[in-house]
C-alpha cells in the first residue's frame, strides 16, 4: 500500500513506441500515473480521453501524465490511434510496476474472482515521493481532481 510522503516506487517501462521511460527520469517534474485495466473498455478509454484533454493544463503545472496497463505495445499503439490519445501509454507486461504500486489484486465480478488492475491514479512530486493516490478510481470528473491536486504541488 502506497502512502503519502513515501518514496514512488522505481519504474522503467516502454512507452508504445518501444522508448524506455523511467521515473527517476522525470525529476524535477511531477508525474501522474493513471493505471487502468484494459485497452479499448468504455471507461479506459473515457479516463484516457478525458487526460488527454487536459495534457496542457498538466503541463502547465509543470506535471507529466502516462497511462499504465498490461496491455502490449502493439494493444497500447492501437488504442492510441483509435482514440487519438495524447498521453503517454506504458506497458507493463509483466507486471512488476502494478504489484510495486499495489493496483494488481483480486478482483470479483459476476461471482467470478480473478487478478487484474484496480483503476488507480497516483500523483508524484518532483521529488519522487507520494503526493496523493486515488484508489477505485471513478471516471466521471476524476480528472478535474486529479489536475487541482497537481497544481498544488
Amino acid at each position: 500500500m502506497l502512502n503519502i510522503g513515501d518514496i514512488a516506487p522505481a519504474f522503467t517501462l516502454p512507452e508504445t513506441d518501444g522508448t524506455e521511460v523511467s521515473l527517476e527520469a522525470q525529476k524535477p517534474n511531477g508525474v501522474v500515473l493513471f493505471f487502468y485495466p484494459r485497452d479499448n473498455t468504455k471507461g479506459c478509454t473515457t479516463e484516457a480521453i478525458d487526460f488527454t484533454a487536459a495534457k496542457a493544463d498538466f503541463a502547465a503545472a509543470g506535471v507529466t501524465v502516462f497511462g499504465i496497463s498490461k496491455d502490449s505495445l502493439a494493444s497500447h499503439a492501437k488504442f492510441r490511434d483509435k482514440q487519438s490519445l495524447g498521453v503517454t501509454l506504458l506497458s507493463d507486461e509483466n507486471g512488476s510496476t502494478c504489484e510495486d504500486y499495489g493496483v494488481w489484486t483480486e478482483k470479483k465480478m459476476y461471482g467470478k474472482t480473478f487478478m487484474g488492475i484496480v483503476r488507480t491514479t497516483v500523483l508524484i512530486d518532483g521529488e519522487g515521493k507520494i503526493a496523493k493516490v486515488w484508489n477505485k478510481v471513478k471516471v466521471a470528473g476524476h480528472v478535474d481532481e486529479v489536475l487541482a491536486a497537481a497544481k498544488e504541488l
